[in-house]
């Protein structure tokens, strides 16, 4: 795993540093090694700021056990350790990281809440209607189809990503430098790629690819799938 970009402290904020935080993932993720669980946000981040890390792989069994909802109360992933600290809620948990880090917040006040704003957006208005498209999609086909449920659905979607797409613009980035705000974007986007509603928007796609680029990304990326492998029957 990439060390520490750098020695330097200041403010509170670190580079670099030599403990070891852990992180909860799914024995078996359900999506196949895909990188759309969202331990994946959580390991991009911790990739980005350079800081090492462990994984604990749970099952879903094991989630539903008193000693995991002592960790996380609603029995999900990812959990956060740091020593004494535990955190929940994979926006939390970047956050967190964020802020403890140089490199994904800028040092100008305006622009660093203007960066967690976007990161609240990709959680709180971006990101659900993609979820429940995910839901509608999975059961309508159980039940033999509802296509006008579906197109909804869809619409919902695309009205969110037109106003994103029109706030891009053609530009890199959401504003200014990467930060966490697009990487927490840019990884719930992402969550659109068995689709082709993403596609409809030339700039996302590019700006997700841009975002997938990273080294940061390819390194979380290639973790997780690692660990799918080597999960599963003959891996």
């Amino acid at each position: 795993m990439e060390q520490s970009r750098a020695e330097t402290e200041e403010a509170g904020m670190s580079t670099t540093s030599d403990n070891r935080s852990t992180i909860t993932v799914f024995e078996r993720s359900p999506d196949r090694g895909r990188g759309l669980a969202r331990d994946m946000r959580v390991r991009w981040v911790l990739e980005e700021v350079g800081q090492p890390y462990d994984v604990q792989p749970v099952s879903f069994s094991q989630m539903r056990e008193p000693a995991y909802r002592a960790l996380q109360p609603f029995g999900q992933i990812p959990t956060y350790q740091d020593g004494d600290l535990v955190l929940f809620e994979s926006g939390a948990i970047v956050l967190h990281i964020a802020e403890r880090h140089v490199g994904l917040l800028p040092g100008d006040a305006s622009a660093r809440s203007r960066a967690i704003v976007w990161m609240f957006a990709a959680l709180s208005t971006v990101e659900p209607p993609i979820v429940d498209r995910e839901m509608i999609g999975y059961f309508e086909r159980e039940e033999g189809g509802n296509a006008r449920r579906i197109a909804l659905a869809d619409d919902r979607v695309r009205l969110r990503l037109g106003d994103l797409s029109r706030r891009l613009g053609d530009t890199a980035w959401l504003d200014g430098a990467f930060s966490a705000g697009d990487l927490m974007m840019v990884d719930v986007l992402r969550r659109l790629g068995g689709s082709d509603l993403l596609g409809e928007f030339p700039n996302l796609t590019a700006y997700v690819a841009r975002g997938e680029a990273r080294p940061a990304f390819g390194r979380a990326f290639e973790a997780q799938r690692a660990l799918f492998i080597a999960a599963s029957p003959g891996g």
